[in-house]
């Protein structure tokens, strides 16, 4: 049975509804019983997800689409000052809530855990989700991503687990109170909110003391911030520390990762036993979340013997290495990877699979900001790749900064001899990719933007070339 939903959020209006963040809250609240409605600038799958489930979804934003009856708005931090509907909302006294927390009071009364970490976190957050699914613990989870469906990203369960992706770039994350709490690395990011590697550790150590007492941190031991961060949390009264990963004083040690194609066969030391498991999705940061999930699973009470296996059970997310399809011979697949580091790990997974083909990548920056403090090492990591098609900046919530474009991430590719050259045209993209790509090649749609509506337009060219 659902849990009473509270008299503020009987009839929430989200602004954005379709996003990943603001989606999984809404089809929450509307599985236990609320009355949900939201706008979006664009109609969508996820759109169409939530109609199903009885929101009232409008397209586009107007003053006229918030409800005489509306007991809060519901928004993220992407939200402008100027948007009309939340003007409607002040100009009413409608109470305004932030999307964290609308999460937080979700969680209130379970047994949470939430993911954070510069990267990785859609993905951890899915493996524990699809793994405590499968061994019938019928957990709650919120997820930055679709499973294998639109609207999959969440879903309300009649289990004690809560699993919440745990936002850092706004410092949202604060607002959490887990039992369990995973940092799986920490690096500069977000810079329109973090000016030094200080301010993110002072973050992610106020997030930390959010974890209730007597509550678990699982934190990577081979990432020198999370490292870094270990170290300023230890004496910390009521925290238990746990660690994890290859480094030699991990308390959870991963003492092997054998590839095998798309997979990986993990063996981890363990309350000094040996285990070993399948992930089904290639890369040794893949490995790493999954042991990730298996120490915060086992924090909780979850029998490791149970959880290593049902973690084979996820089979990935979609934008995280997601196989888009194949013709005339040549693999597609979409990544979500926008920050240097993301891209270097995307592409050493997909080079192990790649075999004798080429790895030919469509890259899209994203954030004009990112891009300025980032170029360097954009570069750099695409460099990685056989060639390289490189797209104009995708802006998302931010506005142009004079003189940074992509020409700054292609220059440090070229210098580091790279294959890589501009396309200002997304729709010529399927067409030169056809002219690039031959039999055994892996191309990969790659970015946090829109580029990963290319996939199935390569695809269809890819295929009238083979006709």
């Amino acid at each position: 049975m659902a849990p009473a939903v509270p008299t503020a959020m009987a009839r929430p209006h989200f602004i954005g509804i379709g996003g990943a963040g603001m989606s999984g809250i809404a089809k929450i609240l509307a599985a236990r019983g609320a009355r949900v409605a939201g706008s979006d600038a664009k109609d969508s799958e996820t759109a169409a997800a939530l109609r199903a489930l009885g929101a009232t979804v409008h397209i586009g934003h107007a003053a006229e689409h918030l409800a005489e009856d509306a007991t809060c708005v519901v928004v993220s931090s992407a939200i402008r000052d100027d948007n009309p509907e939340l003007a409607a909302a002040r100009e009413r006294g409608v109470p305004i809530v932030h999307r964290s927390d609308a999460l937080a009071g979700l969680m209130t009364d379970r047994r949470a855990i939430a993911v954070a970490g510069t990267h990785g976190k859609t993905t951890t957050t899915s493996m524990l989700a699809v793994s405590l699914t499968t061994l019938g613990l019928d957990p709650s989870y919120a997820i930055g991503g679709d499973l294998d469906a639109p609207g999959s990203n969440a879903r309300h369960g009649a289990g004690e687990i809560f699993v919440a992706e745990a936002d850092e770039s706004d410092r949202s994350f604060h607002k959490y109170a887990p039992e369990v709490a995973i940092v799986l690395n920490v690096e500069l990011d977000h810079h329109a909110n973090y000016a030094s590697m200080d301010e993110i550790y002072e973050s992610f150590e106020t997030f930390a003391d959010r974890i209730v007492p007597g509550g678990t941190l699982v934190i990577a031991a081979d990432h020198p911030g999370a490292r870094e961060l270990t170290a300023r949390l230890r004496g910390r009264d009521g925290l238990r520390i746990v660690t994890y990963g290859e480094a030699a004083d991990a308390d959870v040690r991963v003492v092997g990762i054998t590839p095998h194609g798309l997979t990986s066969e993990v063996t981890v030391l363990l309350d000094n036993e040996e285990l070993t498991f399948t992930v089904s999705v290639p890369g040794r940061h893949y490995a790493h979340n999954a042991v990730a999930a298996l120490t915060a699973g086992t924090a909780l009470g979850v029998p490791a013997a149970d959880l290593a296996p049902a973690l084979a059970s996820y089979t990935g997310v979609k934008r995280r290495l997601q196989l888009k399809g194949s013709a005339a011979g040549v693999q597609v697949i979409d990544s979500y990877a926008h920050h240097p580091t993301e891209i270097a790990a995307d592409l050493e997974a997909i080079r192990g699979s790649a075999g004798d083909g080429r790895v030919l990548v469509v890259f899209q920056p994203h954030l004009f900001s990112r891009t300025q403090q980032l170029a360097t090492e954009m570069g750099e990591a695409l460099a990685l790749a056989d060639a390289c098609l490189v797209l104009d900046i995708y802006p998302a919530r931010e506005d142009p900064i004079p003189g940074v474009t992509s020409a700054l991430i292609i220059e440090a590719a070229a210098a580091k001899s790279a294959d890589v050259d501009a396309e200002h045209d997304k729709g010529a993209v399927p067409d030169r990719i056809a002219g690039m790509a031959k039999p055994g090649d892996l191309v990969l749609t790659m970015g946090a933007g829109d580029v990963t509506e290319l996939g199935p337009k390569i695809l269809a060219r890819l295929a009238a070339v083979e006709s």
